[in-house]
């Protein structure tokens, strides 16, 4: 299961937004640096609106989401490229995810510790990317001379990472991260070889007060992430009040949906953080449906039938002869399977057919 680090400096609310997030009280949230060290692990279900009228087609009350999983990962500063705080393990730590979800302060409190002494959360996005870019060069110099050496002896792939890595170097140099470099696709093919910090996706979750909800977009230091992001990183941004989630975690479904509007907001911030974060992972989701239950399967974008029948079952994707595939909207708008079936909405799909986000599928597989 692909994962998404929470990362951010000490107390902007990491260990509570994960706790809101996976409904549990795994992290701890204190107001004292580093009160996470090791990292906590939660699966959490992919909200999805699409998953109960299709239950009602299916005439099941069985529903299985989508799922991925969030770490929170401990605080970083100033430094921990060099080993800071608790720097060498916040950097491995973020190695082992596939994304990475960083948590910026937006909101003022005296009452909670700033490790820089004031809110300021584009200076707190740069001391982070900055750690992730000088950790990057220092990875990448430590390798480029062995790929040097074999490239000298006319080793064709070894010449191409000697070049890639050589333009990295200058790149990170210039304390640029290795995501806005622009990439062939050869180029993006040998990158993962090198696990770079700085090559992730981000996500950026604006952490404001519970006051600020209603109009979050339009808060001054919300903007100044969003336009940040956008120039320097080409990311997207959440704004959250980690607080108010972990407050709604606790509380029924009814009386959440009251807190919600008596905030002047139609949905959990966390709802909206977890969809930014399966599409940041660069994943989808197609559907079955039926009287035993109906499912949400995950799969990368861009993947084909057969692919994605393993999913359900590695020997599908062998075992692979044809997919039936509808998509949601035109399932819902016929109101029935037969009724699709009868509009000729159904398709029967090959070995070719790139799976879209929102089908609705019916693997046939041989014996």
């Amino acid at each position: 299961m692909l994962q998404s680090g929470i990362v951010g400096l000490p107390n902007v609310g990491k260990s509570t937004l994960f706790n809101a997030l996976t409904r549990t009280r795994k992290a701890e949230a204190a107001n004292y640096p580093f009160c996470t060290i090791e990292p906590n692990v939660g699966v959490v279900e992919v909200p999805d609106e699409r998953l109960a009228p299709l239950a009602e087609i299916g005439g099941t009350k069985t529903i299985i989401p989508a799922a991925i999983e969030f770490v929170d990962i401990a605080g970083l500063v100033a430094g921990a490229s060099k080993g800071e705080g608790l720097g060498n393990k916040f950097l491995a730590n973020i190695r082992e995810v596939d994304a990475i979800v960083h948590v910026v302060r937006c909101f003022e409190d005296d009452d909670i510790i700033h490790n820089m002494g004031g809110v300021d959360p584009v200076r707190d996005i740069e001391i982070i990317n900055t750690e992730l870019v000088l950790a990057d060069l220092e990875s990448v110099e430590r390798q480029i001379n062995s790929w040097a050496k074999k490239a000298k002896s006319g080793d064709k792939e070894a010449q191409a990472h000697s070049a890639l890595l050589q333009r990295i170097v200058a790149h990170t140099g210039e304390g640029k991260p290795v995501i806005t470099m622009d990439l062939s696709d050869d180029e993006r093919a040998l990158l993962k070889f090198y696990n770079l910090l700085s090559a992730k996706k981000v996500l950026y979750a604006c952490n404001v007060k519970e006051s600020d909800l209603a109009d979050a977009d339009n808060h001054p230091l919300v903007q100044k992430v969003a336009a940040w992001a956008a120039e320097h990183h080409g990311a997207g941004y959440c704004p959250i009040c980690a607080r108010v989630e972990e407050e709604l975690g606790e509380l029924a479904p009814d009386e959440a949906a009251e807190y919600l509007e008596s905030l002047g907001i139609s949905d959990s911030g966390c709802n909206r953080l977890i969809r930014e974060a399966y599409k940041l992972l660069g994943l989808a989701s197609y559907f079955t449906t039926g009287e035993k239950e109906t499912r949400a399967w995950t799969f990368r974008l861009g993947l084909k039938a057969p692919q994605c029948a393993a999913v359900i079952h590695t020997d599908f994707e062998k075992k692979f002869i044809k997919a039936e595939v509808v998509s949601y909207d035109d399932l819902v708008n016929a109101g029935s399977i037969a009724a699709a079936r009868d509009a000729g909405k159904y398709r029967l799909e090959g070995k070719e057919y790139v799976f879209k986000d929102g089908d609705v599928a019916l693997f046939k597989v041989g014996a």
